[in-house]
């Protein structure tokens, strides 16, 4: 069952080459270090402080969600997937004013871009 707001994408790449990021948080590898295992789990945080800043000007609350983050993951076919919060569904969860819709949208065009340009083949 899809959670509500999150696009999940297919990727043509493996976990390394899905990802495009500056910073990660590598759940296998803490998994690993408690003797568990799991499989390929990746959140990948990155943001832009000037499309961020005024978001949490608005409602600071939106702060839990910012820097924006995706999950690369594999599931237990092999398959590589890219998963993110959809912008408009965080607007809505933090009750951003309508005032704050162009840089929503401009933040989900671009999450949508770098979405394609991970897991498209080029």
């Amino acid at each position: 069952m899809a959670a509500d707001g999150l696009i999940t994408l297919p990727s043509n790449y493996g976990p390394k080459e899905t990802m495009v990021v500056f910073a990660r948080v590598d759940h296998s590898a803490g998994a690993a270090q408690v003797g568990l295992s799991l499989r390929p789990t990746e959140v990948l945080i990155f943001g832009n402080a000037k499309a961020g800043t005024p978001l949490m000007q608005a409602e600071q609350t939106i702060g839990i969600d910012l820097p924006l983050k995706a999950l690369v993951w594999q599931d237990a076919n092999g398959k590589v997937w890219l998963s993110y919060n959809e912008p408009s569904g965080l607007a809505q969860r933090h009750g951003l004013p309508a005032g704050t819709n162009a840089m929503i949208d401009t933040m989900a065009d671009g999450l949508r871009g770098l979405a394609s340009k991970a897991t498209a083949k080029q």
